[in-house]
């Protein structure tokens, strides 16, 4: 893209799993005048993992029966057949996303920073505002990740920890043992990384969510972290602290001190682990959406911003009422419900579309999302 204003149909901002994942969606409807943003290159947040984090949802593929992959973007890929592993690594996943994105030939620009997003009144126009230049659109995909986001408040002293997000290596990590503070996904995954580097951890969270039952994936431990968390519990080198939360974190000489609930004092000697995830990316856009009462957009039943017709939502940070869609397998059944309205908006055929529902890309009736399992 030169330095000079575009005009185009749709702009997605980010160039990880989901916009690329729409971006191919609306390759397959015939779109030629949009482009992909991304700040850095595609599938950044993901060269920014450590080398021991993999993904947790496995990896197989099953396109041939109508069973697309769990960490497929798209339909007839799978990152099973391209990466040749059940769990990826996050430099591994990286390169399935950018043979994605060469295969499909999409637009995307990388080292481009979007700076802000205004809406034009009349022509009802966004401005999307870059650090190369000004491209006008009539629709905005925010496609954000939230890696490059951590959540790095909460309680008095956080500044002091290192967040999960921060850590390149779990390996180079100097010292012994490390206390955790969250016990979620980021936090056991730590502690078992910190176990497998012949260290130990204390893992602090109030809500126990190693202890969760419930059909839902985002709201318990994944099975192939739960079965990693058992084993290093066996080995005696992570212990779980749960039922009351940390309050703060404060030095202590070379060392530090976590303060928890109720007045008890850990002393650390090394900086803390703060596995408090993410805040998400679409508060850089804070004004052009309503926000919810637990932090997140609100967004209509098609995931559009409720305040800027014309600007959506997809990834990890949407919800519909109680649902979370943080999960690839989850948000991808998201980018052919943003597609079908842009298309019809522009009177598009949207026949081909129906594929997705073939492979369980088209969720749009989400009264099927309530079941639980049985056993």
């Amino acid at each position: 893209m030169s330095e000079l204003t575009r005009s185009l149909d749709v702009v997605v901002v980010g160039a990880g799993p989901a916009g690329v994942g729409m971006g191919v969606t609306l390759r397959h409807l015939g779109f030629e005048n949009f482009v992909i943003l991304d700040r850095a290159a595609v599938g950044a947040s993901f060269l920014r993992w450590s080398r021991q984090t993999r993904f947790i949802t496995p990896s197989f593929t099953s396109n041939q029966f109508g069973q697309l992959d769990l960490n497929a973007i798209s339909v007839n890929t799978s990152p099973a057949y391209s990466i040749g592993v059940e769990h990826p690594s996050g430099v591994e996943y990286a390169g399935y996303l950018q043979a994605v994105a060469e295969h499909f030939e999409l637009p995307v620009v990388t080292e481009t920073d979007v700076v802000s997003i205004a809406v034009q009144p009349r022509p009802r126009r966004f401005l999307v505002q870059t650090n190369r230049g000004t491209i006008r659109a009539r629709y905005v995909v925010w496609a954000g990740g939230e890696m490059q986001y951590p959540r790095t408040g909460g309680f008095q002293g956080a500044e002091l920890c290192l967040h999960y997000s921060k850590v390149a290596s779990w390996d180079d990590l100097a010292g012994g043992e490390r206390c955790i503070i969250g016990g979620a996904e980021s936090g056991i995954d730590a502690a078992v990384a910190l176990a497998a580097a012949g260290r130990r951890a204390v893992v602090f969270d109030r809500d126990e969510p190693w202890e969760r039952e419930g059909s839902d994936p985002s709201q318990r431990l994944s099975p192939f972290t739960k079965a990693r968390l058992d084993s290093v519990l066996e080995s005696g080198r992570v212990k779980l602290c749960g039922g009351r939360s940390v309050v703060g974190v404060r030095r202590n000489g070379s060392g530090y001190q976590v303060a928890l609930e109720g007045g008890n004092v850990v002393n650390c000697a090394e900086k803390p682990i703060l596995a408090s995830g993410f805040v998400g990316s679409a508060g850089l856009i804070r004004s052009l959406f309503e926000w919810r009462d637990d932090g997140f957009p609100q967004l209509t039943e098609t995931d559009e911003s409720t305040v800027a017709r014309g600007l959506f939502l997809v990834g990890p940070q949407v919800r519909q009422g109680d649902l979370i869609f943080c999960f690839i397998f989850k948000f991808r059944q998201r980018f052919a419900v943003v597609a079908n309205q842009i298309a019809r908006r522009m009177r598009i055929n949207t026949e081909p579309l129906e594929a997705y529902r073939y492979y369980g890309m088209y969720l749009d009736d989400l009264s099927c999302c309530a079941d639980e399992c049985a056993c």
